[in-house]
């Protein structure tokens, strides 16, 4: 059995904490209430994955229907596409719904987990965007695995290793892969609570 470096584990927890928590927020039954006990949740539904609190939200959508406002193209691969712009990036940004916003984290963690111990060719025009929730749930999950399996495979030399994961999409190749680790627990706490925030909202919402 490998042993984590000692550095790696407090960010290993961290990561595992938040992902557990978002994915009971996600799928239920029950998720933390934040002050130790437990409350029920229903599943997110493919009405809610898709709702838009907002007109003119970047979303998941068919490719067949191309891009929606602002937006330049549809990325991902398959039928369905992430609405997306090269930079600069709209201002001010575009609102996102739940669908997008686990595109977005799915995709970050499928690809770092592969450009780390994987076979460092995956590409977000390959990568596959789910038009339903229980796809969209069930593809975060094999993610977060991937992710942390490359985790725990890294010892004190991978850590300090600049450009030890090699995603082509931010600063890895010129970070150690510690920070990198950090990086993305960030990521995982940021959208998660924006997730956790939009079920709150739809919830709240007399028109849903």
């Amino acid at each position: 059995m490998t042993t984590a470096p000692p550095r790696l584990v407090p960010l290993l927890d961290q990561f595992d904490f938040a992902c557990e928590r978002l994915l009971r927020r996600l799928a239920g039954p029950v998720m933390d209430s934040g002050d130790g006990g437990d409350t029920r949740v229903e599943p997110l539904t493919d009405e809610e994955y898709f709702w838009e609190p907002v007109p003119g939200c970047w979303t998941v959508r068919r490719r067949s229907d191309g891009p929606g406002p602002r937006a330049e193209s549809l990325a991902g691969g398959g039928p369905w596409g992430r609405d997306a712009a090269p930079y600069p990036h709209p201002w001010p940004p575009p609102v996102t719904t739940l669908a997008w916003r686990l595109s977005h984290l799915t995709e970050m963690l499928s690809l770092r987990a592969d450009h780390t111990t994987g076979s460092r060719s995956a590409t977000r025009e390959k990568h596959p965007v789910s038009g339903d929730a229980a796809g969209a749930i069930a593809a975060l999950k094999t993610a977060v695995a991937d992710w942390r399996q490359a985790l725990v495979s890294a010892d004190d030399t991978a850590l300090d290793t600049v450009g030890y994961c090699t995603y082509p999409y931010g600063s890895d190749a010129e970070e150690p892969f510690l920070d990198i680790v950090w990086w993305v627990n960030q990521e995982v706490l940021h959208h998660g609570a924006e997730i956790a925030l939009l079920r709150d909202l739809h919830w709240a919402d007399p028109r849903t």
